[in-house]
């Protein structure tokens, strides 16, 4: 665990404590780049889920790629956010913990960040770091895969939107004005269009399908159903409706 980050590792959000690490950490791990090669992948995907191996590659690689980006996002968001602090994520700097399933379980990072400088501007100067590593790691699944890099994209948003949501039951709004610009502005800085831009909508539904009445859709779909037994997700933008509300907790 970096010591700096501690603070943010409390109640629901203290499974993402050993997240973060250094080099320091002596659990066996993998550079990033040498995860995302073809044969390395492929044996990943193949421990991810055999069950489904010879199937689309497409739909296996980006349900893969969704534990990848729930386990980096909230810690990294939740530094920028809560503690004004970047972290070193370039991609040729860091590497992944994998456990027996294939599954990230931790990424090793060269130091322990610092705070930043100056407080920055605008969201996209405060996420340099985690929209420059997703950019690279998006860019190279998607080639591997053979992927729409929007797919990966939306797999992305959508945890990050649900992050800072969940942020937002516990901390004053003004913390989160960033994390909320990041999917709200359509261009970047330098005018390209932001890939993260407004990921999830919410749609009026019955009060029986859903009981505040909004349903949470992702704008893109993740292509799970192309994977035989696996059907659409709640929030699939293909479906017409929600799927009823069952409270299971």
């Amino acid at each position: 665990m970096i010591a700096a980050l501690a603070p943010l590792f409390f109640g629901e959000f203290a499974s993402y404590r050993d997240v973060l690490t250094t080099f320091e950490d002596p659990r066996p791990s993998l550079p990033v780049r040498q995860l995302l090669h073809t044969a390395q992948l492929d044996a990943v995907l193949q421990r991810f889920d055999p069950l489904h191996v010879g199937q689309d590659r497409r739909a296996l690689a980006s349900q893969w790629s969704k534990h990848y980006l729930v386990r980096l996002i909230p810690p990294v968001v939740a530094a920028a956010l809560v503690l004004g602090r970047r972290l070193p994520l370039a991609l040729d700097a860091i590497e992944v913990v994998l456990d027996e399933q294939g599954l990230p379980q931790a990424f090793k990072l060269p130091d322990d960040g610092e705070p930043f400088a100056v407080p920055p501007a605008d969201a996209f100067q405060r996420f340099a770091e985690l929209t420059g590593h997703l950019q690279a790691f998006i860019q190279i699944l998607a080639t591997e895969a053979r992927l729409s890099p929007k797919v990966l994209w939306s797999n992305a948003g959508n945890y990050l939107e649900w992050f800072v949501g969940e942020m937002g039951k516990v901390l004053p709004s003004s913390l989160l004005v960033h994390g909320h610009e990041l999917m709200e502005q359509e261009r970047c800085a330098d005018g390209v269009r932001n890939p993260l831009f407004r990921p999830i909508r919410y749609l009026q539904v019955s009060q029986e399908l859903r009981p505040d009445g909004l349903w949470r859709q992702r704008r893109v779909c993740c292509i799970r159903y192309r994977l035989e037994n696996l059907e659409h997700c709640d929030n699939c933008p293909l479906l017409d409706q929600p799927l009823p509300y069952t409270d299971d907790r």
